[in-house]
């Protein structure tokens, strides 16, 4: 029974994900295009390099709601509804905390933006109200929405999805219209403050709903936080892993203003609006099924787990393959359709983004069930991982610019998440040989890369060449180029991979024909 609701809420928050994702991709691609026409890519640049300035304010969360959905795991398998109430509550109570340590850190953070954003070209009374509206948005997901985490350690993330998306989708429909109508930088960003208020209060209304017993008491959490010792440990352990997460999301951007300008930011942007969105939904398929990884290591099987482990590293690789060859072939052409072709970027940065991208996509397993067993006592890799991504971003940055920033992510990546991480899963979750790991993964490496090879040589004689085509042409070769290496990458995989040939035979018996 429990295995079958497992299965169950890992496909629902899958097909949710699925939905939303399709609804807000070609929103955002019509409205980046409307936004850029009618505010200037200058101040898409600038909000973006807020929104990055303000990702490590977000370091003040020390990795609590991680530590608490990690520690939710048990009492929701043993279905302990007390314990959940009490441990949601230590949550409130240090939210509350660090809510007010970020609005702290921001106001004096706010002090340094003239000089931060001196070059900008914009007035202070616009940056200012920007980043005070975005600081509040972000205030509201401590005091308010904290409760949410009780739903993703619940496999029920789809519930946020759907209401987080809703509100995404209304009100950036609202800010292309007043983007095209009066090309106000104030009404877009009081836009955004304003649905963030809506979002939290239809949320926690939600929230009630789907859990009539959860009776929390923030005041109550400051005595039961002493209870809980394990969330202070995991919280520890957890915060300096933060900081090699935002300094691998957010650093980046300022790199890019640092070897550029805003106007490079903005274009930059461009080509990852198109990557995140891909990667939003893959990581939203994917990551519908961390919860259920935590779940399953809670059983105790670890063959099991390492069996499923496979499964998803094996799809993570496949994924990949399909998505590489895609963005290599087709996106320079979206970005010409999109917005024109002067917005298109150098091969070389594409391949880099690629690569990054593929790797942020392939370390997904093994982020997932390295979680899922707690393991979160090495806190230097996060600080290796951010010290070598500044070290080789600043260095090769100020040889080769753009190029250079992007290399620095790729190495962090490879050597410490693809590297080290792996290897302490085995030896410490799974208890297993590192060589294992390595022959695994060096397979699925050979792999992928003989599939991408193949399928380039099928592709560069069937697809219609140049940046500039149209849309019919462009979505005919998507069909061809997607069709290609899903084949020729799932034959490889088949033959090859042990881990795909049991994920299918899997979702083969989930077929309704087969129950």
């Amino acid at each position: 029974m429990q295995k079958e609701s497992r299965v169950r809420k890992t496909f629902l928050n899958a097909r949710v994900n699925l939905l939303f994702y399709f609804l807000t991709l070609a929103l955002s691609f019509f409205s980046r295009k409307i936004f850029l026409d009618n505010l200037g890519a200058d101040f898409i640049g600038l909000t973006g390099s807020l929104n990055s300035l303000l990702g490590f304010l977000n370091l003040a969360e020390l990795g609590i709601g991680a530590a608490i959905g990690y520690v939710l795991y048990k009492p929701i398998y043993d279905h302990n509804l007390g314990k959940i109430n009490e441990i949601v509550s230590v949550l409130g109570y240090l939210y509350r905390l660090v809510g007010l340590i970020i609005l702290t850190a921001g106001l004096i953070l706010s002090i340094f933006l003239p000089w931060i954003f001196k070059d900008s070209g914009f007035g202070y009374g616009i940056i200012y109200f920007a980043y005070f509206s975005f600081l509040g948005s972000s205030l509201i997901g401590y005091f308010i929405n904290y409760r949410q985490t009780l739903l993703a350690a619940d496999q029920r993330n789809y519930v946020v999805t759907a209401y987080f998306q809703t509100a995404n989708i209304v009100k950036t429909l609202l800010q292309m219209l007043l983007a095209y109508h009066t090309g106000s930088y104030y009404l877009w960003v009081a836009v955004e403050l304003v649905f963030g208020i809506i979002h939290s209060f239809i949320l926690n209304w939600k929230i009630d709903k789907v859990y009539p017993w959860l009776k929390t008491d923030v005041r109550a959490g400051k005595e039961l936080r002493k209870k809980y010792p394990e969330v202070f440990k995991y919280t520890k352990q957890l915060f300096v892993h933060k900081i090699g997460e935002v300094t691998q999301s957010q650093v980046t951007t300022f790199l890019v203003y640092t070897f550029g300008s805003l106007q490079a930011v903005a274009y930059y942007g461009n080509y990852t609006i198109v990557t995140s969105k891909l990667s939003g939904l893959i990581n939203n398929f994917l990551g519908s099924t961390t919860a259920s990884v935590g779940n399953l290591i809670s059983e105790g099987d670890r063959e099991k787990s390492l069996k499923i482990y496979w499964e998803l590293t094996a799809l993570s690789f496949y994924i990949a393959g399909i998505c590489a060859i895609s963005l290599y072939y087709l996106l320079p052409p979206f970005i010409a359709l999109w917005l024109g072709p002067e917005y298109i970027m150098s091969d070389a940065i594409l391949i880099l983004l690629i690569i990054s991208f593929c790797l942020s996509l392939i370390r997904t397993s093994t982020s997932q069930f390295k979680y899922g067993f707690g393991l979160f006592a090495d806190v230097w890799s996060p600080v290796a991982e951010s010290a070598i991504l500044l070290l080789v971003s600043i260095t090769c940055g100020k040889i080769w610019g753009l190029e250079g920033v992007l290399l620095g992510g790729i190495v962090s990546i490879f050597l410490v998440i693809c590297g080290w991480q792996a290897y302490y899963l085995f030896t410490r979750g799974f208890k297993k040989s590192v060589f294992s790991y390595v022959f695994n993964f060096s397979l699925n490496v050979l792999t992928l890369l003989g599939s991408m090879y193949l399928s380039s040589f099928v592709i560069d004689r069937l697809i219609v060449g140049g940046n500039h085509i149209s849309w019919g042409s462009w979505i005919m070769n998507a069909l061809k180029i997607v069709s290609i290496q899903s084949i020729v990458g799932m034959c490889a995989m088949l033959i090859l991979i042990p881990g795909m040939r049991t994920f299918v035979i899997r979702l083969i018996k989930l077929l309704p024909h087969n129950k």
